[in-house]
């Protein structure tokens, strides 16, 4: 059931960033509408990529063979990714430099799920 839960988040991430990218872009990382605009395309690019984690990640709940290799692979893809956007993306407060809602949003939940996966 965690593991749904994540590939929802990375779903859903794919869904903002692919389709709601300008405006996202604008509300949640303070870009003007004209730097958002410029941006978009790579915006868009990584919710493709946040669309295959979320498939892998379902793909994992339901494969028949070599599950928890596919759960650990994805859910460590998903951990990475959310350390390097915490260090890379920005942040809407400019007294910020780092954009830890990544780790709470991303990385977390990922880990969470890895060390359950261990303990079970």
């Amino acid at each position: 059931m965690v593991i749904i839960l994540n590939a929802l988040v990375h779903l859903g991430f794919a869904v903002g960033e692919i389709f709601f990218t300008t405006y996202l872009l604008e509300k949640l990382f303070g870009f003007s509408s004209s730097d958002a605009l410029k941006t978009a395309p790579i915006a868009k690019n990584a919710g493709i990529y946040n669309s295959f984690i979320a498939a892998g990640l379902f793909w994992s709940v339901f494969a028949q063979e070599n599950a928890f290799e596919l759960r650990l692979f994805f859910l460590i893809c998903v951990a990475i990714a959310g350390i390097f956007g915490a260090m890379t993306l920005p942040n809407k407060d400019p007294n910020k430099k780092r954009n830890v809602k990544t780790l709470y949003l991303q990385t977390l939940p990922a880990v969470v799920v890895l060390i359950l996966m261990f303990l079970t």
